[in-house]
């Protein structure tokens, strides 16, 4: 599980790098138009993927299925939802709107799976609750 606290953990920081620099950008040019994608990209992207390395960092979940689905879901919609919301919000390319609209519902419904999947982690049992 060490695995995925540091996956966790690595996604985070590159997360609160895009976060940090998506904000100073924004304080500097004076223009908020990041600010909703902003917002996401830490509080989704740097705040919960860090919560949830620190989890496996101090918890063992017994099924692993489970914990492998949480955290591949919670890094692929995680990315899924702050791009397709940078996509959706902000028009960075002359993509069809249909297309947008489905990769930006896409990455939020991979990542509330990742929510709920955390859920059920959390009434499971772990190896700590073995000893």
């Amino acid at each position: 599980m060490n695995t995925y606290s540091k996956a966790l953990l690595r996604f985070s920081a590159v997360f609160a790098l895009i976060g940090a620099f998506i904000g100073s950008h924004m304080a500097g040019a004076g223009g908020y138009e990041f600010k909703t994608v902003h917002a996401h990209i830490l509080v989704v992207g740097w705040l919960t993927l860090f919560a949830w390395a620190v989890y496996y960092k101090i918890f063992t979940p017994v099924n692993k299925v489970i914990a492998a689905l949480h955290v591949w879901t919670a890094i692929i919609g995680a990315i899924g939802l702050t791009s397709g919301m940078w996509l959706y919000y902000l028009r960075p390319f002359a993509m069809n709107e249909a297309v947008i609209t489905v990769f930006f519902i896409v990455g939020g419904s991979i990542l509330l799976v990742s929510f709920a999947l955390f859920l059920l982690l959390t009434f499971l049992k772990t190896d700590e609750d073995m000893k």
